[in-house]
């Protein structure tokens, strides 16, 4: 099992935090696109790291356009020495056409085109073919020497794709190369949902489970920290606020929580944003969040998702380092161990 950590954006540090991360044994890091771009921070941390791989979990796919995915990737993947990952979500539509100001439509139908589409062009710059991919949401067929980036010695990266429900898993099946499997799973989800529904997809391509990575941010609570209260709190507002997304209520629903859902997405509609925390009980909390001691979280982790996840990272809650309260060195002792299994 790989074990990934996040980069933050900040003003200074991103280099340092890179290198740290890679020191740690990290496999792994990875930016998020909420309130900074997610590109940006892992050109300075592919200058200053040499092992670690960098990626986008996730990039907002739909709030642009397949050429414009295109050149970056390429440009980061030559960077890093051919340790980017592309990774894409296609958000939610008030987002999308609100926020954005974005066409949205069939999101699963055009996650696949786009994800083919930005395959086309890599194609044409590996192969110096020419440039002709017509879809129903994207077209591409103007490509001079000018504008095309030409062969990238690492080859093109690889592409993971953001899923929930069942028709974005069999697109990340068929035509990525991975899912990021959201935090807001249980291990129940991904066993009767998202694992099935990938190799749906991965069947239709001829491909096997070898052939695709599955990615997983997972919360995880520590017992004995001084800050384990806060964190659980942390967690169960997090929780709470995914779960009001309805767009997530299949995974509530899955496990007879529907009135849970139906309850936070009032409540959210209200503002009431601490009360819902509030509606998270302890069996909620620990269907979605590996709660332990430090001593037995790395083979928790494995008993609940080591048949199931290629790489593990550990969503980070209440602003704090995971290893806050824990000490760095038992730390890397944990990554040690998720490491052997």
């Amino acid at each position: 099992m790989k074990v990934d950590t996040g980069v933050e954006f900040r003003p200074n540090g991103i280099g340092d935090a890179a290198r740290a991360a890679e020191a740690l044994g990290y496999d792994g890091a990875w930016t998020t696109e909420t309130n900074h771009d997610p590109f940006l921070p892992l050109v300075l941390a592919a200058e200053a790291t040499e092992r670690i791989e960098l990626g986008t979990a996730i990039a907002v796919a739909f709030a642009r356009n397949p050429m414009n995915l295109a050149t970056l990737s390429y440009d980061l993947q030559n960077l890093s020495a051919g340790r980017f990952v592309l990774g894409l979500g296609s958000q939610v539509k008030a987002h999308i056409t609100r926020r954005y100001s974005m066409p949205w439509s069939h999101p699963a139908p055009r996650m696949r085109e786009m994800i083919l589409a930005i395959r086309a062009i890599w194609e044409s710059w590996q192969q110096g073919t020419k440039l002709d991919f017509q879809g129903e949401f994207y077209s591409h067929t103007l490509m001079t020497p000018f504008f095309a980036q030409g062969p990238c010695q690492y080859g093109p990266p690889p592409i993971y794709v953001a899923a929930v429900g069942s028709h974005m898993c069999k697109v990340a099946g068929e035509v990525a190369d991975g899912v990021i499997a959201h935090s807001f799973s249980t291990e129940r989800f991904m066993r009767e949902v998202t694992i099935p529904m990938l190799l749906s997809g991965a069947q239709r391509a001829g491909k096997e489970r070898k052939d695709l990575t599955v990615a997983y941010s997972g919360f995880v609570v520590f017992e004995d920290t001084p800050f384990t209260e806060e964190v659980k709190r942390a967690a169960r507002g997090q929780i709470a606020f995914y779960g009001s997304t309805p767009a997530y209520r299949p995974v509530l629903e899955l496990h007879g929580w529907g009135d849970l859902a139906t309850e936070l997405n009032k409540l959210s509609k209200e503002g009431r944003w601490d009360a819902m925390g509030e509606l998270i009980d302890d069996d909620v909390l620990d269907a979605f969040a590996v709660v332990g001691p430090l001593e037995e979280m790395a083979t928790r982790i494995h008993a609940r998702f080591g048949d199931l996840v290629d790489r593990f990272s550990f969503y980070t809650l209440a602003e704090r380092k995971p290893w806050e309260g824990i000490g760095e060195e038992r730390w890397q002792s944990l990554i040690d161990e998720l490491h052997s299994f």
